[in-house]
């Protein structure tokens, strides 16, 4: 057999098995005296043992010792090995122990992570394909075997690394330091080209060490998109709970924690939602009575389970938090507890101008008319006996002119509080316009709204207003109405009202007038 020369090749090959009736194209690889790795579309059909022709060479007996996917790696044999029985075949122990290198490489070099080995000096006796991809480092550099200083010198020339110039040099030496002491401690360095690759080093048997070079820069980016999420839920003003699919705590803001009265190394502990609400349950409904107050965390587990939706919850110190449930892709659950105090006080707020009249309390004209509605609703229905006061101020233009707006309000709040004072529980006061109010009596019949009538205006008369040193009295005129079945709708109603007030007012004022209605029919009008 030829004497052949270690070497890195591409030689064309062909594989002659079946006493040379079948045949494998190949590229030799790599080559030396005792081995080859051979690469060929599909190493599946290759047998365990073949000859091996190659353009210009010997045909050489070769023994596959190893096989992937699309490569096999062969120990070279005699001409004759072929037929000894496998107990005779011969090798010498370091013959072997390079083509288990020429196998060990070949492997390494289809492992998409980067690996060095370096012997007791820390120079590199192996470096695989993908670390010499990843750091772009030529071939003739590689297989001389360099030291550990020269690759990471290499790094620092080609700028691969993300670090300061005036700062990489030390860089560098710190990273020999770390190999010296054979630190197993996993290093991410971050490349120029925003890559971000985990080196870990591995001290072996022989004093020398393994390097692996892992590219993480999706996990890295993910770690530190989560990094920032993280972030900001922690800052946010809403409160965020996150739970796996055993209602277990992964995540609780800042906010959160406060709310369940949980410190950061608790809720690192991952804590079962159901222990949070047991713990703190008179927080999360602290106007339940003591007999429902028991169920509630049971409840609430289960509310949660469900993914209910929203829930508003009501803090001791009167805080009302509404709480919104969502379902994720992972079987787990979000919470978020937003403070909606102020909205909900704003809502109150806004109704309350919506219905009432700024100047007196009294609900507004609009809200009357609703309410008289929802009474005539009754009458029509059940024919419950509803009657209406109509009441005006006398003289009150006299009062505007010859005091002043400031003393007409004045007279127009005092009027207000003589209704409320005279009125029964039931009854709805509204003020209607100017100097004129009105009065919803439910279920009460003309006599009884005519005994309502005369006390609120007998609190009017007793009513003194003071007009700088000039004190002075009200006295109010008032219409009586009771809902008729004859009557169309409550404009009907009120138009009564409105006759009988005219009619007060025609008769010398201060004084209740009760609208003289037809006999009522037999029922409702429909």
């Amino acid at each position: 057999m030829s004497r052949l020369v270690t070497e890195r090749t591409f030689l064309a090959g062909k594989i002659f098995f079946n006493f040379g009736q079948s045949s494998i194209d190949c590229v030799v690889r790599r080559l030396s005296e005792e081995a080859a790795t051979l690469e060929m579309e599909s190493g599946l059909g290759v047998p365990d043992r073949f000859q091996l022709r190659l353009q210009g060479r010997d045909v050489l007996s070769c023994r596959v010792i190893w096989r992937s996917d699309r490569q096999v790696g062969v120990a070279f044999e005699q001409p004759d090995a072929i037929d000894r029985p496998a107990s005779d075949e011969g090798r010498s122990s370091d013959a072997l122990m390079r083509a288990q290198m020429l196998a060990l490489r070949a492997a390494l070099d289809h492992v998409p992570t980067g690996i060095v080995l370096l012997d007791a000096n820390l120079r590199a006796r192996l470096i695989n394909r993908s670390f010499r991809q990843m750091w772009h480092l030529p071939d003739q550099v590689a297989d001389s075997n360099p030291s550990i200083l020269t690759l990471l010198h290499h790094g620092r020339d080609i700028g691969a690394y993300e670090v300061p110039d005036p700062d990489l040099e030390a860089h560098v030496m710190e990273r020999v330091r770390v190999i010296e002491a054979g630190d197993p401690i996993p290093v991410d360095v971050r490349q120029t080209n925003g890559d971000v690759v985990r080196v870990q080093c591995t001290p072996l048997p022989d004093g020398g060490r393994m390097l692996t070079y892992t590219p993480v820069t999706d996990i890295v980016r993910t770690s530190d998109e989560l990094k920032l999420l993280r972030d900001a839920l922690e800052n946010v003003q809403d409160g965020v709970l996150l739970l796996d699919s055993d209602l277990n705590a992964t995540f609780m803001n800042r906010r959160m924690r406060r709310f369940w009265e949980v410190g950061e190394e608790e809720a690192a502990v991952r804590p079962a939602y159901s222990s949070l609400v047991r713990r703190l349950h008179r927080a999360s409904a602290p106007n339940l009575p003591n007999s429902e107050l028991a169920k509630f965390p049971a409840r609430r587990v289960e509310e949660v389970k469900a993914g209910d939706h929203v829930r508003d919850l009501e803090t001791p110190d009167g805080r009302r938090i509404r709480a919104h449930c969502t379902t994720m892709s992972n079987g787990g659950r979000m919470l978020t507890y937003v403070d909606i105090t102020d909205l909900t006080q704003k809502a109150v707020m806004l109704e309350t101008l919506a219905t009432t009249d700024p100047l007196t309390g009294l609900y507004n004209r609009r809200h009357f008319l609703d309410s008289l509605d929802a009474e005539w609703s009754r009458f029509q229905r059940y024919y419950r006996s509803v009657s209406v006061l109509m009441l005006d101020i006398d003289h009150f233009k006299s009062v505007n002119d010859r005091y002043g707006h400031a003393v007409g309000d004045a007279a127009i709040k005092a009027v207000a509080a003589a209704c409320l004072d005279g009125k029964r529980k039931s009854d709805i006061v509204g003020r209607l316009g100017g100097e004129e109010f009105a009065v919803l009596l439910p279920e009460t019949s003309l006599s009884r709204a005519r005994t309502v009538a005369e006390r609120i205006r007998k609190r009017v008369m007793s009513t003194q207003i003071l007009a700088g040193k000039i004190q002075f009295g009200l006295t109010a005129s008032i219409g009586i109405a009771e809902a008729t079945v004859s009557m169309s709708g409550i404009d009907a109603l009120m138009g009564a009202a409105d006759q009988a007030l005219y009619k007060a007012k025609a008769e010398g004022r201060n004084r209740c007038i009760a609208f003289a209605s037809p006999p009522p029919a037999s029922k409702a009008a429909e």
